[in-house]
């Protein structure tokens, strides 16, 4: 599937996607030719049956190749991990997500919106209900990634409207006229994923669409579960892929360089070996986590109330140390990649996208501080 060749002829137009900030439609079409899209879809249905330590361990290897591209087809893995999970405890609710991919349909996120921390718990878009089960979405989204090529939506608003109010409604809009995507997208890093600003203009989902409609806040539900869990391991695999690459661009350097001084490959620089040492350890440190997190998501592991602060704090590890070994990597690597034509220059970008993911680093700390200290107040209250 990401066969040598896939990921040399995306790794090839990597540089100059991120040079005229453009959107990786070569990458997507070989990626779609390779039965990428629907690597999570259960065998039975036409996929290739990929757990979520197999496609995690797939997203590392594509954002070695070219990590804006792994980034924005993240969240089509996303849903189609999602839709696998529900899929096989008894859920059909998105079955047709699975049915999609398969046939190449692109899915895609919108949910963040500026200045709203509590992301799946609450919207300030507005979702009006039709009268008939379907319902309307008004509202602003925020860094959605694949805007130029998504099939379908999937999005979330509040209802305030029905007898039952508020309610917070997950469903999946068409592209059309009621869906505008900002040209928006000019930032530092991740640039091919353009992940522009995306306005729904009352943007419509059918009754078959409406895939929940929850209480307000935090809640069991497992939905939210999925989404949760498979984007914050395939996020924490993107930005591992990307620190394996600058490792092993930096190894490769140091080991052809020579000093002047000395006439020695500085891979015989003690300073230089410990860096490399140091990057290789931050690297070796997180790979178990992602495979057992993963594992564990698939097979039901009993993390009970632990499991979010699991997830969030793997996906903060992984991105923290990603950016120390990138860092590390462009130490010992020289002046050269400095310049912005050094594929280093790149991923020192790229990756710092990963502070801005949820969970951020504020809200992973929160979290794992409630599963061990119990929210605030709780030993005022004890």
């Amino acid at each position: 599937m990401l066969t040598a060749e896939v990921l040399a002829a995306i790794h090839a137009r990597a540089a100059e996607n991120d040079a005229h900030n453009a959107f990786f439609d070569a990458d997507l079409a070989d990626l779609t030719a390779a039965g990428y899209l629907s690597a999570g879809v259960p065998v039975e249905l036409g996929g290739s049956g990929f757990g979520l330590p197999e496609l995690s361990r797939a997203q590392r290897l594509l954002a070695g190749a070219a990590p804006a591209t792994a980034l924005a087809i993240n969240m089509h893995q996303v849903w189609v991990s999602v839709a696998r999970y529900l899929y096989e405890r008894g859920d059909s609710s998105l079955d047709f997500v699975l049915r999609g991919a398969v046939a190449g349909e692109v899915f895609a996120f919108g949910v963040s919106e500026a200045g709203n921390d509590l992301v799946l718990f609450d919207s300030d878009t507005v979702a009006e209900p039709d009268g008939t089960g379907g319902y309307r979405f008004t509202g602003t989204k925020i860094f959605t990634s694949l805007s130029p090529a998504w099939s379908h939506l999937g999005t979330m608003g509040r209802d305030n409207s029905s007898p039952d109010a508020p309610k917070i409604v997950f469903g999946f809009v068409a592209r059309d006229k009621n869906v505008v995507h900002r040209d928006d997208w000019d930032t530092l890093g991740m640039r091919a994923s353009q992940s522009r600003t995306t306005e729904l203009h009352g943007a419509y989902a059918p009754a078959e669409r409406v895939v929940r409609r929850l209480d307000v806040g935090p809640g069991g539900d497992p939905l939210i579960f999925g989404i949760f869990a498979a984007f914050e391991v395939l996020l924490a695999s993107v930005y591992t892929g990307i620190a394996e690459r600058a490792l092993e661009l930096a190894v490769k350097t140091v080991t052809t360089r020579r000093s002047k001084k000395s006439g020695r490959p500085y891979s015989d620089d003690p300073d230089i070996r410990w860096q490399i040492a140091d990057a290789g350890l931050l690297i070796d440190a997180i790979l178990p986590q992602l495979a057992t997190i993963a594992r564990d998501f698939d097979t039901d592991a009993p993390h009970g109330a632990r499991w979010f602060a699991q997830l969030s704090g793997l996906k903060h590890r992984a991105t923290e140390q990603a950016r120390r070994v990138v860092d590390h990597a462009i130490r010992v690597s020289g002046g050269s990649s400095y310049f912005s034509s050094n594929e280093l220059s790149r991923l020192y970008r790229d990756v710092l996208a990963g502070i801005f993911h949820p969970s951020d680093a504020e809200s992973a700390h929160a979290t794992v501080a409630s599963s061990l200290l119990g929210p605030i107040g709780a030993a005022d209250e004890s």
